[in-house]
């Protein structure tokens, strides 16, 4: 079985940040040369999260208003 593993590293300022990672994800999914199977994204933080959306500005407009309250 093959398998890749990649650390990024990211800093950022303010309360809350909001970053598309999808560009990343698809350009290590290529080097690693792996064409089925399954891939694992996780936030390596207790304070992080990873979730999935279609970068709907709303929703990340809804979002940010719910963690407010």
């Amino acid at each position: 079985m093959k398998s890749h593993t990649y650390y990024h590293t990211f800093n950022t300022e303010g309360k809350r940040h909001y970053i598309n990672i999808t560009g990343i994800v698809e350009k290590e999914l290529e080097k690693s040369g792996i064409r089925e199977g399954l891939i694992l994204v996780s936030a390596m933080h207790i304070t992080a999260s990873v979730y999935v959306n279609d970068a709907e500005q709303g929703l990340i407009q809804d979002i940010d208003e719910w963690l407010q309250r």
